[in-house]
């Protein structure tokens, strides 16, 4: 294919995808479930981190998370007790255990009460190459209690090369417009602009099978290049082709 006619097949692809019934299969439909602000970023952020796996798996433990937490995540982040930790004795997610959540609630309130919550975090470390270096930034500042050394695998750090596919698809989530139903558009202080794409197995090789991802390994190299690749096709939206890179390696097996 052309420059153009790949643009107009991705395009299309896209558009495909990124509709609401999206949502009947992907762990997004968690956060849906909610209307105030908090509670959209903090269960979107729950569950982009154990996003990975069986999806099915992934909604499952998503919804439990948020049972456990009476449905009321940003409430119970707030006004939690140590003892009401216990309730997630029952909870895990392959290797994010009881423990792990225990600490990442603990975090949370921490980012709320003392860093003005997850979006100031992201506003104020983006730089103009992004959001990698924000999230760089968040990982500091989200392990600044004390935690055991076995959590911080469950947040990637960019900088030790990592592609970061589960927080750059929670800031899509977050950033990109809502005028299709599947994304938030709840951040405004951050363009889409400065998204990188989530990028994984299947959105890596059908990347590759296009040219637009040379790099063999998913890693936070492959993500400047693709980012590079997608915004040369839309500078303004680029992260708009997940939905059809995305739909193309799962639904299509291309």
């Amino acid at each position: 294919m052309t420059k153009s006619e790949l643009k107009e097949f991705l395009d299309a692809k896209a558009e495909q995808y990124e509709h609401p019934q999206f949502l009947e299969q992907d762990p997004l439909q968690v956060p849906h479930r909610f209307t105030q602000k908090e509670d959209i970023e903090i269960s979107a952020f729950l569950t982009a981190t154990i996003a990975w796996g069986n999806r099915k798996s992934i909604i499952n433990n998503a919804l439990l998370m948020m049972e456990l937490m009476d449905n009321t995540p940003y409430d119970f982040v707030m006004h939690h007790q140590n003892q009401d930790l216990d309730v997630f004795q029952r909870f895990v997610h392959r290797t994010f255990n009881a423990g792990d959540l225990a600490y990442f609630i603990q975090a949370l309130k921490n980012i709320y009460t003392r860093h003005g919550g997850l979006e100031r975090i992201f506003h104020e470390h983006q730089t103009t190459s992004g959001l990698q270096p924000a999230i760089h930034q968040l990982k500091g500042i989200f392990f600044e209690l004390e935690h055991l050394q076995r959590t911080k695998k469950h947040i990637s750090d960019p900088q030790t090369g990592s592609a970061a596919k589960r927080i750059n698809m929670f800031l899509r989530w977050m950033v990109r417009s809502s005028e299709k139903g599947v994304d938030f558009n709840l951040w405004k202080t951050i363009s889409p602009a400065q998204l990188s794409c989530p990028l994984d197995v299947h959105s890596g090789n059908v990347a590759r099978k296009l040219r637009l991802l040379q790099r063999k390994q998913n890693d936070a190299k492959a993500v400047a290049e693709l980012d590079n690749s997608l915004r040369k096709m839309d500078a303004t939206d680029p992260v708009r082709y997940d939905f059809a890179l995305f739909g193309l390696g799962v639904f299509e097996k291309f």
